[in-house]
């Protein structure tokens, strides 16, 4: 029982910190209908150049990773001044097309820039773990779960509060009605992106601190794309729910299920989630309404 209990706590843990980067492709969906399938290759740029200003350059992470994040946020919203903010009002397959475009394209930019070498990532988070009675936690996972839920609430309280909040909101219902009254459609798509790029940075600071980050950093984001969709589009809060939900089962699978199935069960369980998903329920479990099927 104890051992079962741990793995499930792993899975939460786990689970928690990928909803972070699924938060991001929520900001932006709610104000673009933008799903944005290149979060994850922005989150490895982002953590190249973390990388570059912290033990590249041998900044202190204090003020190298500051200037990482403005080069990500500056990164983002050339992507949404140069490529989304043309396509506003445009079919949901040119957008898909788009963004497959840019996955594409990012991938080579960080090949480019950086080379497909494994660099080691800074601490910036302890590691170890806490024992916790019988229980042992990583620290690493235990302070991401944390931040995560800490900034799920502020943005939760960010869009249902604030005057910028309810501007977003406006823009994910109707673009054209937002603009009727008032609304800068463009203004709230910026900082949408903006929202997102810091949220991808913060998620590979938890999800890679003290680890190697590689090319293979980018599937990060299509590991958390399933969580998205589960707790729905529109969701801030639906994340948490939902990365928890799939955080346990990939660990329950993974030790219980993956010995008979040569390590496959816990790979495919997020995406058999995100096919029945899309099949059953395509709003998700808390979606505003029913997502276009491309």
């Amino acid at each position: 029982m104890i051992d079962a209990i741990q793995v499930i706590i792993n899975g939460l843990l786990i689970g928690v910190v990928y909803g972070l980067v699924a938060v991001s492709f929520v900001v932006i969906y709610r104000s673009s209908r933008i799903v944005n399938l290149a979060q994850g290759e922005i989150l490895l740029i982002g953590a190249l150049f973390i990388w570059t200003f912290t033990l590249g350059l041998k900044l202190p992470w204090g003020i190298g990773v500051p200037i990482a994040v403005v080069c990500c946020i500056g990164m983002a919203l050339v992507i949404e001044r140069l490529l989304f903010r043309p396509l506003i009002g445009e079919s949901p397959f040119t957008v898909f097309m788009a963004s497959i475009a840019l996955l594409i394209l990012l991938r080579g930019v960080a090949q480019l820039g950086w080379g497909a070498e494994t660099r080691p990532f800074p601490q910036l988070l302890p590691s170890g773990a806490w024992t916790f009675g019988p229980f042992l936690v990583t620290k690493r996972l235990l302070i991401g779960a944390t931040m995560t839920v800490v900034l799920v609430e502020a943005l939760h309280w960010f869009f249902m509060h604030t005057r910028q909040g309810l501007r977003l909101a406006a823009v994910a219902e109707d673009h054209y009605t937002a603009l009727s009254l008032g609304v800068s459609v463009r203004q709230a798509v910026a900082v949408a992106w903006i929202m997102g790029a810091v949220l991808s940075v913060v998620g590979a600071v938890v999800l890679l601190s003290d680890q190697i980050v590689s090319l293979a950093a980018a599937s990060i984001g299509l590991r958390a794309l399933p969580i998205a969709l589960l707790g729905g589009m529109e969701s801030v809060r639906g994340a948490l729910l939902a990365g928890a939900i799939i955080g346990i089962g990939e660990a329950v699978a993974s030790v219980y299920v993956d010995p008979f199935t040569k390590g496959v069960s816990s790979q495919i369980l997020p995406y058999v989630i995100m096919i029945g998903v899309l099949l059953f329920r395509p709003q998700g479990l808390f979606g505003w309404k029913v997502i276009e099927r491309l």
